[in-house]
């Protein structure tokens, strides 16, 4: 399932362009007919955003999704066929037997057995999310697993919005997945979400904008220069240095969760605002990870790199390994059980210590927990899993023998000393 989220965000890339509407996708599963109903019915007919409806389904089954959902709402609603242009003040419904994605401005359909497992919620979230970017929504109603949460990861680094369900939900697993991951914006009744998306809805553009504009107005330069110059002050970290459009889209994002239409404005507020600092230098870091994430690279790593590597050491050597940047700890671990796999139960005899730094303290904590989410081990095997995670209360905890060749640690590295004498850093 992996491999093939992974394929169709890179599809979805090659096909991305500008939209100037956003799209709220909306995922659900058992329980999730009422939920639906109650989100369409508070719709306004000129929100000036499009609907995409996905839920599970039996592939055996003709599903009467839509007809069902036409007694409630006065909004244009169809059941998706083939391809269909996406407009905006439109609703439309993936049927059954079938995966969905988003490319070049088309709702696009393909068989639902070229995957194992049914994460269509994910899968259709990721389209989005390469695609509309800042202007993509992702909605997770009622449902039973964890399908939806890596969706509305990716949304979220893409600088989109992210919304659940709240306790209202008749099964609660799938939000509560999203929270735990910690990638949601919102927590609302489904009939109170589509007026709290009107809200920042006049934002969205603007936001859109500020992460694809090559170069800003002059007067939007000084006042993007002095929020980064308060986020300097605040947290020690200068951002300047950052990749700009992503500065700039994290920023964006921000804006429009806190329903601000301009920079000067949203300037003014941060400035009143430390809560809103801190939040800001949170999104700023929303990691970008997952286990395994390039699986030619980690391919390499165990073909090549690592044979040279241990080729002219001897046992007594310590072999040492800094992953900069290393987020929640997904890359850390896959070196590190890599590095397992590679050695066998030689790796006992090896001096072996895997440093892993960044500079955010929320990520590092949650790294060295070793607890990771159904939905964020969806990229290891079945059978790495078995090896090397134990399965703890419905999440997956890291064994012993792999976080022991690990060690996290906040680190700034455009700032402070780097760590010395490695052999390897990533």
């Amino acid at each position: 399932m992996a491999k093939e989220i992974r394929e169709i965000g890179k599809k979805a890339k090659l096909s991305s362009s500008a939209h100037n509407f956003p799209i709220v996708g909306i995922g659900a599963s058992a329980g999730g007919l009422d939920a639906f109903k109650q989100l369409l019915e508070a719709i306004p007919a000129d929100s000036g955003m499009a609907y995409v409806l996905v839920q599970h389904l039996n592939p055996a089954h003709e599903s009467m999704l839509t007809e069902i959902l036409a007694r409630v709402t006065k909004i244009p609603i169809e059941e998706i066929t083939d391809e269909v242009k996406i407009l905006p003040n439109h609703i439309y419904v993936m049927p059954s037997g079938k995966i969905l994605t988003s490319v070049d401005g088309v709702l696009k359909l393909t068989p639902r057995d070229i995957v194992k497992t049914n994460l269509v919620i994910d899968i259709f979230f990721t389209s989005i999310a390469v695609v509309w970017e800042s202007m993509a929504v992702g909605v997770v109603l009622s449902g039973t697993g964890a399908d939806g949460t890596v969706g509305l990861k990716m949304i979220k680094e893409h600088g989109g919005i992210t919304i659940v369900q709240d306790e209202s939900a008749e099964y609660g697993d799938m939000a509560q997945s999203a929270v735990n991951a910690g990638v949601v914006d919102f927590v609302l009744l489904p009939e109170k979400i589509p007026a709290h998306l009107l809200h920042i809805g006049n934002t969205y553009a603007v936001a859109h904008a500020l992460g694809e504009e090559e170069e800003l107005p002059k007067d939007d330069e000084a006042v993007f220069t002095q929020i980064l110059n308060l986020l300097h002050q605040r947290s020690g970290v200068d951002f300047t240095y950052y990749r700009q459009s992503t500065v700039r889209r994290r920023i964006g994002r921000r804006m429009a969760l806190q329903k601000r239409g301009n920079l000067a404005d949203y300037l003014k507020f941060l400035r009143s605002d430390k809560a809103e600092q801190d939040a800001l230098f949170q999104d700023m870091l929303i990691p970008v990870t997952a286990f395994f994430r390039d699986p030619k690279t980690f391919e390499t790593l165990t073909e090549k790199v690592f044979p040279a590597l241990f080729k002219n050491k001897t046992a007594d050597d310590t072999i040492r390994f800094w992953i900069a940047g290393c987020s929640t700890g997904q890359e850390a671990y896959s070196i590190a059980i890599c590095l397992h796999e590679f050695l066998g139960m030689k790796i006992t005899n090896r001096h072996i210590q895997i440093f892993a730094s960044d500079i955010s303290e929320r990520a590092i904590k949650k790294a060295r927990t070793g607890m990771y989410s159904k939905a964020e081990v969806q990229t290891i095997s079945d059978e790495r899993l078995r090896n090397y995670f134990t399965k703890t209360d419905g999440s997956y905890l890291v064994n012993k023998t792999i976080r022991d060749l690990c060690v996290f640690a906040n680190h700034n590295f455009l700032k402070d000393p780097p760590f010395a004498k490695m052999d390897l850093i990533t």
